[in-house]
Order: structure tokens, then C-alpha cells, then sequence
């Protein structure tokens, strides 16, 4: 078995267990989807183009609750700005990579994957180390294409007691649980979660997350160059 097959197989055994609160959380995707009244084409489409869970849920809800779209555009793409720092530290192991590689695997460059493939990626020296990512990637992509399928065609038939909502909150849970070890995470964290809940009832045009994520950002870089001073 070559180098690439190894560490490809490697990244989707690390990811694995971040798979199992993705799967509800993907139905929940398809049956909020439909019961928005989007055709089933139209949430598969979502589910390849965006391939992402919680852009996606995002754009639902703001949609559902009649957001412009100037504010809805905006909220995705705050929410998904995070993948330009996901990008930028792992630039330094994809340098030698061709442009092809490099496009597919910022695709497949989701949540799961980043979390268990940036510590893979700086142990490890193999020329074909961002396979891992590659591996993790597919294996998110997959899990959430059949789940979005389940949630579309199976989620009539799901009770509403068994309550999934639980999926949304806990897929993120389980990604950033590690960050709570680090005083700076925490506080952004904290602070992000609270605009966010306590601002939907009060921040106009249904602007919260977009307001959360900009303060965190504000707070980490303002908290991160008061660390550094100090220890300077």
C-alpha cells in the first residue's frame, strides 16, 4: 500500500469519531430544508455547492425568519470566514503542492478535518502528509451528502420528541472542546456564544452572528497582542 493510500486511510480513521453527531445533524439540515418549502434538488444542491453544515443551517434560519439578502450573503460569509485562517495555517504544508490539489483540497477543508489534520500535519514530515486532510474531507463530505439525503426523503417519518436539535450544538462541541484549555478560546468563546444568543432578540436586521463573529475576532486579536506584550 503506497504512502498516499496509508495517510489518506489515516485522515479518515481521525475524523471517524467527529462522523457520529454529524449524521443527525445533517437530517436536521434536510428536514429543516424541506419543511422551508425548498425542493429536494435544490437542498442537494446546497449540500454540494456550500458543503457547509453550519453556513447552511445559518442561511435556513435567516431565510426562514425573512432576513434581507444583504444580511443573509453576510452572515454566511462571516461564519465562513473562519476557513481563510484554516487555510493560512495550513498554507506552510501545502506549499509544494500543485494549483489542481491545492482547489480540491480547500473543498474538502471543513471543521472535522482542520481539527484532527493540523496536529497530523505538524508532527509529521511525509511528502504526502496532506493526504490526511484529503481523507478527513471526503469522509465529512460524504457523511453529510447521506445524511442530507435521509433528512430530505426519511425525515417525515422521524418523531419530533426524539428531539435532534441537540446535533447542531454538539457536531461544534465536539470540534472545539480542546480550545477550553486555553484561557484566550475561552473567553472568545464565551463572549461570541452570548452576542449571538442574547443579540437575536436585540440586534437589528438579524445581524447577531455577524456582530458575534466580528467582536470574537476583535476580542482574540486584542487579548493575543496583550499575551504577547507581556511576555515580551
Amino acid at each position: 500500500m503506497s504512502s498516499r493510500i496509508k495517510i489518506f486511510f489515516k485522515g479518515i480513521v481521525d475524523v471517524s469519531p467527529l462522523m457520529i453527531p454529524v449524521v443527525p445533524f445533517g437530517i436536521i439540515f434536510g428536514v429543516f430544508a424541506i419543511d422551508l418549502g425548498l425542493t429536494p434538488m435544490t437542498t442537494i444542491a446546497m449540500s454540494f455547492i456550500i458543503f457547509g453544515g453550519a453556513s447552511q443551517i445559518i442561511f435556513l434560519q435567516l431565510f426562514s425568519a425573512g432576513a434581507s439578502s444583504l444580511v443573509i450573503l453576510s452572515s454566511v460569509g462571516a461564519v465562513n470566514s473562519r476557513h481563510l485562517l484554516y487555510g493560512a495555517v495550513l498554507s506552510e504544508h501545502m506549499s509544494d503542492l500543485k494549483m489542481i490539489w491545492k482547489i480540491i483540497i480547500s473543498y474538502f477543508l471543513v471543521d472535522q478535518a482542520y481539527a484532527v489534520s493540523n496536529n497530523y500535519l505538524k508532527n509529521n514530515t511525509d511528502k504526502n502528509r496532506s493526504f490526511h486532510i484529503l481523507g478527513g474531507g471526503v469522509t465529512c463530505w460524504v457523511i453529510w451528502q447521506i445524511t442530507t439525503l435521509l433528512g430530505i426523503f426519511l425525515g417525515s417519518i422521524i418523531p419530533e420528541k426524539l428531539g435532534l436539535g441537540f446535533a447542531v450544538p454538539l457536531t461544534f462541541l465536539a470540534i472545539i472542546i480542546n480550545d477550553f484549555r486555553k484561557l484566550i478560546n475561552t473567553i472568545v468563546i464565551i463572549v461570541s456564544g452570548l452576542i449571538a444568543t442574547f443579540g437575536s432578540e436585540v440586534i437589528p436586521f438579524k445581524a447577531h452572528v455577524i456582530v458575534a463573529a466580528t467582536i470574537g475576532l476583535l476580542i482574540a486579536m486584542i487579548l493575543t497582542k496583550f499575551k504577547k506584550s507581556n511576555n515580551g
